[in-house]
């Protein structure tokens, strides 16, 4: 991983100052969410699926066993999206499927030990990568941050819940493909 940037607070704008790109949330959030993707790839490039990989294996190790069904509405992963990767995931050991004792039909997804080894890897290379981009921010304003994220995240999520990431992402992509082409975005 590379070195921390150093801290310029005359470049904390971004281009431009106080007027250009640095007060344009949109493209602050772009700069940020594209370091964080790229850093979490590489974190969790072990695991398959990589970084939704991860959240699977997370979920399957931290959370109350669950049906591979809630699991995807969960983690908002298309059902099919998520029988495979919940089948990459078992192929290499990191989660077992076991019969649900509230209903035979079902089954858990549960992670193994070997899952629960990987998954500390992965959270120590986040972990890792977390304080590199928030290298700029002291504590107080790193703690600031993650707390209004998540607040945010919380609103932004009720009011328009992601039930299929994978289609999010379509969404997202088309929106793109609009702007480049100078046309408003489809109505979602």
């Amino acid at each position: 991983m590379p070195s921390a940037p150093q801290h310029d607070p005359a470049a904390a704008t971004g281009p431009g100052g106080d007027g250009g790109l640095g007060a344009d949330l949109g493209w602050t959030l772009g700069v940020a969410y594209r370091a964080y993707v790229k850093m979490a790839a590489d974190a969790a490039a072990a695991v398959p699926g990589s970084h939704r990989g991860r959240q699977v294996l997370a979920a399957a190790a931290h959370e109350v066993p669950g049906t591979q069904r809630a699991l995807a509405q969960r983690l908002g992963v298309d059902r099919t999206a998520m029988t495979y990767l919940i089948d990459d995931l078992a192929a290499a050991g990191l989660v077992e499927r076991r019969p649900d004792p509230a209903d035979r039909r079902n089954r858990q997804v549960v992670a193994t030990d070997a899952g629960r080894r990987a998954l500390e890897g992965v959270d120590r290379r986040l972990r890792t990568a977390e304080e590199y981009l928030l290298a700029g921010l002291d504590t107080a304003d790193r703690t600031a941050l993650r707390t209004l994220l998540r607040r945010l995240a919380a609103y932004i999520d009720s009011a328009d819940p992601v039930g299929d990431a994978c289609q999010a992402v379509d969404d997202i992509e088309a929106a793109e493909s609009a702007a480049m082409r100078g046309q408003p975005p489809a109505p979602g």
